[in-house]
């Protein structure tokens, strides 16, 4: 028999201003790691590669677009040829997402192994959660809320779009499935999420074998100047190891399935 309560007190947690409380922020905290495990775990999902990078980076058709316009209008003409100069690292992303999607659902497993994951935007995140779609491929998509509300990209498997308010939730469950992270040009944001997992990795808090990935050497090796720490002895030199830098999708493509063949396969579902 159903109780009717609707005459009697309130339920606290049917209660929205105390759940929305500062009292209850502790709820709302684990909410955000028990709502996307229950996920995860309904659809067997125990390993990810991660994508991370711009949230600006236009899809090749659109940024040439976008120059057509410029030119047309006499004005931002170098600012959209940047863009479709850019745009080379959206479709690179789309491209490595497809081929190891592919590459995943040819694996001999009954759990879905290494799925695409990224941050649920525009930009390199939804390039790779195009490929992995384009792969017929379930594919995760960690959206966050902020000040300029941005919707999830149309890519992502509909259950698996997970939506978050605290960034560190949101950062744990990037890290806790992840067997291997590809990491393309961006901005504060992509940094931020590189150097935490560079600290991860370095001390030892993430004992799993996590390969990462800076896709774009160009773009890399002028945004982060690694070599001047070990210079400075600020980082060992071994630390460079932490990392693997190219410019190329076969290579990238080949690095991954070598890590993941070796540690990820025999390893299923290892997290931090």
């Amino acid at each position: 028999m159903t109780e009717n309560n609707s005459d009697g007190p309130q339920r606290a947690y049917t209660n929205q201003d105390f759940l929305h409380s500062k009292d209850a922020r502790v709820l709302r905290i684990m909410a955000e790691y028990l709502e996307p495990k229950s996920r995860f775990d309904h659809y067997r999902i125990d390993d990810t590669i991660v994508f991370m990078g711009s949230a600006r980076t236009l899809p090749a058709d659109v940024a040439a677009a976008e120059l057509k316009k410029a030119e047309a209008a006499g004005e931002g003409v170098e600012r959209a040829r940047k863009q479709l100069e850019m745009s080379a690292y959206y479709e690179a992303a789309r491209q490595l997402a497809h081929r190891l999607t592919d590459w995943s659902k040819g694996l001999d497993d009954a759990e879905r192994r290494f799925v695409v994951c990224t941050g649920g935007g525009p930009g390199i995140m939804e390039a790779a959660n195009r490929g992995a779609s384009e792969a017929k491929g379930v594919n995760i998509g960690l959206t966050i809320s902020l000040e300029n509300e941005q919707s999830s990209n149309e890519h992502i498997t509909r259950e698996l779009d997970v939506h978050f308010h605290y960034f560190f939730m949101r950062k744990f469950w990037f890290a806790y499935h992840a067997k291997a992270v590809v990491l393309f040009p961006g901005g504060f944001g992509t940094l931020d999420e590189l150097f935490e997992i560079l600290t991860l990795l370095q001390t030892k808090k993430v004992r799993k074998h996590l390969p990462v990935i800076l896709y774009g050497t160009d773009f890399w090796d002028k945004v982060v100047n690694l070599d001047a720490l070990v210079e400075a002895g600020t980082i060992a030199a071994d630390d460079l190891g932490l990392l693997h830098r190219t410019n190329s999708v076969d290579d990238a493509y080949d690095y991954i399935v070598k890590q993941l063949s070796e540690y990820g396969l025999p390893n299923p579902g290892v997290s931090l």
